[in-house]
């Protein structure tokens, strides 16, 4: 019992630690974020979108890159842009830039996994997309596509003149949009950071090395320094299929793969884990809903692909030039010193006091709603929870809040005493 305490209270404080090592990367990160939805506009983005080719694809990329990180806000936003004409490649280059190479995400992954990881996210996810758009040009099945359009709901709004970039810096108005949009990236994301963050403190300080040894074949024993390239595809093999089972999304998943990485998982099988937030099975039943299971079925194969491709294509590449991390070199996470005086604590306090003026401005711009638009307010708040009931998957992600939150509290609760 005392052995589970000690263990229960490591596990919580590393959970807390993790989070506060990313937390000004975090803040800086959708702050960023937030900038550049509020200045560049979605009408304008699927304006300039073409049916295909070179142009489409490099388009694609690019908006995605400057747009949400969050998979689910992603899944929305390229059924939107599919909807409105775009090729099916496009629309998945979209998909893929904004959920791996996003700026927040680097972040984190620099601060948990180091520079190389990096590396790997942003090329690896451009790998991702040119994989994709080839096997979709050697596979595509046109009448899937079709089908596909016709099933999935064209109910994006449009909006009025756009306004310049620069006058929108000037005006009260769009930093509280900011403010809105900041704090809704947050909405979308806090309980995948929650579950994620709390499990990878749970796993690094409860599970025993033998586990993912056993589960990443090659990991962590005498050859993991130089695994053969049977060890290396397993685990790359392994990586979307222990990711496709978890709630957890990309920003909640990069603590677990700092934990997986230490315990001697290949660069391969780290990557392939980090990049499969797409091929969850909550992803899965989303995209059956927007466009039926055939075209989501499709669409997991490519992902899959796509995936085990890019990150053999990674490992290799930087084994090739001499620049493989070493999993030795990792920290073990209960041997940090989270919480000291250093310049993470001067980010975070500085990020922190940036997250307040950008939660007051949301604050002023719901006041100013309510204010301008009371009269309609009863028709709007039933819209809004009629379009908001939880699904199973939202149902099971509350129960596993609590479950964090409980834990979390308990764990600092024993560390007490």
């Amino acid at each position: 019992m005392q052995n589970f305490l000690q263990l229960w209270s490591e596990a919580a404080r590393t959970s807390l630690g993790f989070f506060w090592m990313a937390l000004w990367a975090f803040i800086l990160g959708y702050f960023i974020s937030s900038l550049i939805q509020v200045l560049v506009t979605r009408a304008r983005m699927q304006k300039a979108m073409g049916k295909d080719g070179l142009r489409s694809m490099l388009l694609g990329t690019f908006f995605g890159f400057i747009s949400s990180s969050c998979s689910f806000s992603a899944l929305s936003a390229t059924r939107a842009i599919f909807n409105k004409g775009a090729g099916l490649a496009p629309s998945l280059a979209f998909l893929l830039a904004s959920t791996n190479l996003v700026i927040e995400l680097g972040m984190v992954i620099a601060i948990f996994l180091g520079w190389q990881f990096v590396v790997g996210e942003y090329v690896g996810g451009i790998l991702l997309i040119l994989i994709t758009w080839l096997l979709i040009r050697i596979t595509r099945s046109r009448r899937l596509e079709a089908q596909a359009r016709s099933q999935s709901d064209q109910d994006e709004d449009h909006h009025g003149a756009e306004i310049d970039w620069k006058e929108k810096l000037v005006s009260m108005q769009s930093w509280q949009k900011i403010g809105q949009t900041y704090v809704m990236e947050w909405q979308m994301v806090w309980r995948d950071v929650l579950i994620g963050f709390t499990v990878a403190g749970m796993i690094s300080a409860m599970v025993p090395d033998s586990f993912f040894q056993t589960l990443f074949i090659g990991s962590g024993g005498e050859h993991a320094a130089n695994p053969g390239f049977l060890a290396v595809l397993a685990q790359t093999l392994v990586g979307p299929i222990a990711a496709f089972f978890t709630f957890i999304g990309s920003m909640g998943n990069i603590p677990l793969a700092a934990v997986l990485f230490g315990q001697g998982v290949t660069f391969a099988g780290v990557m392939a884990f980090i990049f499969s937030d797409l091929v969850v099975l909550p992803v899965l039943r989303i995209n059956a809903n927007y466009y039926g299971w055939k075209m989501a079925l499709y669409l997991l194969a490519l992902m899959l692909v796509a995936i085990v491709f890019a990150a053999l294509a990674m490992h290799y590449t930087l084994a090739f030039l001499g620049l493989l991390p070493d999993f030795t070199a990792m920290t073990a996470p209960g041997n940090r010193a989270y919480f000291k005086l250093n310049y993470q604590l001067v980010l975070n306090v500085i990020s922190l006091l940036g997250n307040i003026v950008l939660v007051w401005l949301w604050y002023k711009a719901q006041h100013a709603h309510d204010a301008h638009d009371h009269h309609s307010g009863h028709e709007h708040h039933h819209h809004d929870h009629s379009q908001h009931t939880m699904s199973l998957v939202d149902k099971i992600l509350y129960v596993l809040v609590v479950i964090a939150v409980v834990w979390l509290f308990g764990g600092l609760i024993v560390s007490l005493f």
